[in-house]
């Protein structure tokens, strides 16, 4: 193998396979330093954390470490609705935080509300006259499993 000095690198490597760290692009280098980990450790284990109730109504957007001006802040963003009910549980999702990392990692909670778009998607329409609509024009297909299927699929959507 060939010794070869390259510019990016910061001593002498060989020729080939490049370890991990010195593959990473340095924007994402600095981010894991000033404790990017914590950020995807709360988002990958976030149900564990606050409980399953409130895992369907927030979730964290961003963490920001402590400095000298500021507490280290963790925001969450709470659907429209349910803002009260994360505010009374702010203590129980810091305590949580700092037992699941085992020391004090999270001093400040900060709550960012969005308008919940499920609530949007469930437009209201007249089941009995789009049912009618769609059973007509299902009993014209000639295809049978193609017929039992979209029926079955109409069934479905009914109970949503």
């Amino acid at each position: 193998m060939n010794f070869k000095y390259n510019t990016k690198h910061r001593s002498k490597t060989i020729q080939g396979l490049r370890s991990f760290k010195d593959a990473l692009p340095t924007n994402i280098k600095k981010i894991i330093k000033k404790r990017g980990h914590i950020y995807s450790e709360t988002l990958d284990n976030w149900r564990k954390i606050v409980g399953h109730e409130l895992f369907k109504v927030c979730y964290p957007k961003s963490f920001k470490n402590s400095n000298k001006l500021g507490k280290s802040t963790l925001s969450i963003m709470v659907a429209r609705g349910h803002e009260v009910e994360v505010e009374y549980s702010k203590s129980i999702i810091i305590n949580n935080i700092n037992k699941y990392f085992e020391k004090k990692i999270v001093e400040k909670l900060k709550l960012i509300t969005f308008d919940d778009f499920n609530d949007q998607l469930n437009i209201k329409k007249d089941n009995k006259m789009i049912n009618n609509n769609l059973i007509k024009k299902i009993q014209n297909i000639k295809n049978k499993s193609l017929k039992k299927s979209l029926l079955e699929f109409s069934k479905v959507y009914k109970a949503k």
